[in-house]
């Protein structure tokens, strides 16, 4: 009897490119030895819903689409208490999670490193309850880079674009943050700020993978505070584009929880989507919460079977 997999396709994702090789993917799967089930998400939370449903008579979910559409599928994963693990094919137009893991931009080589690969344990996020998989970010950056045309970013490059945008004072609105951790409390004005378990924000800002493990139980938060002139405006540029986390300009911690005082009216961003604010928040690292299928080349601890 052949091992089942379940499919979960946004046919709207990125500039579509996915969409030409559905039959391709599908004959590679059945080659070895899978019994498929495709499904075309027809709306936002569509995805979550149809993993919720088959992920427990699943033995791989494979998902196609960007980070947006692989949430929803770790959310209907969790939701439902299944441990199957997770293939992903990136095919959005920003794909930060994937890029984290080495994932091939490739779609039928995405495809075949998930016939070829190991399940790896990888750490969720909880901000109040609601999962997210890879940053839960606010401010400036946050705006600019999931409302900008990725042709624009392509051209002009992610991180000049937003160093460009914020190099007007007056068109910047600081919002007062507080994050007390464990072992650390940080209190300001802030212009952005992220909590993410990747080595890449919204496809504009990196961090090194000398500092991301991304099943270490443990989140990275980065806040840019909010420059009073243009002297601390260039030194957030500055900072940015060498990785100085060691700036005065900028706050970076890692913790395992944090929990947020913000203000009721700011929005956030969960991998992408949008989420509204409130006074307090908790953000917590689900340790080793979910598998996913990894490229056999990166470098990365594999789960035991």
């Amino acid at each position: 009897m052949s091992d089942k997999l379940l499919l979960v396709m946004n046919p709207f994702s990125g500039t579509r490119r996915a969409n030409r090789f559905l039959t391709d993917i599908m004959m590679l799967f059945c080659a070895n030895g899978w019994d498929c089930r495709v499904h075309m998400t027809q709306a936002k939370g569509d995805g979550r819903e149809w993993v919720a449903k088959y992920a427990r008579e699943c033995d791989l979910i494979v998902c196609v689409g960007g980070d947006g559409t692989f949430n929803e599928c770790v959310d209907g994963l969790l939701e439902c208490g299944a441990s199957t693990p997770i293939g992903y094919i990136p095919a959005g137009s920003t794909n930060d999670f994937a890029s984290s893991l080495k994932l091939s931009k490739n779609i039928m080589r995405a495809a075949k490193d998930i016939m070829e690969g190991k399940p790896r344990f990888l750490d969720v996020g909880s901000f109040n309850g609601r999962h997210f998989t890879y940053v839960a970010s606010f401010g400036a950056f946050t705006k600019v880079s999931y409302a900008t045309p990725q042709n624009v970013k392509n051209t002009l490059g992610h991180l000049a674009y937003v160093l460009e945008s914020i190099n007007d004072i007056s068109t910047l609105r600081p919002h007062h943050i507080r994050i007390d951790t464990p072992h650390r409390t940080v209190e300001g004005d802030y212009i952005f700020g992220a909590v993410s378990n990747s080595t890449s924000v919204a496809g504009l800002l990196t961090i090194s993978p000398k500092i991301v493990d991304m099943n270490d139980g443990k989140f990275e938060a980065l806040l840019v505070r909010n420059p009073a002139n243009i002297v601390e405006l260039s030194e957030i540029i500055r900072a940015l584009t060498a990785a100085d986390y060691s700036s005065y300009m900028l706050d970076f911690l890692s913790a395992s929880e944090l929990n947020v005082m913000a203000e009721e009216q700011m929005d956030w961003t969960l991998d992408g989507e949008w989420q509204k604010g409130t006074a307090r928040i908790k953000i917590t690292n689900l340790h080793n919460a979910i598998s996913v299928i990894t490229n056999p080349e990166a470098k990365a601890p594999l789960i035991k079977l």
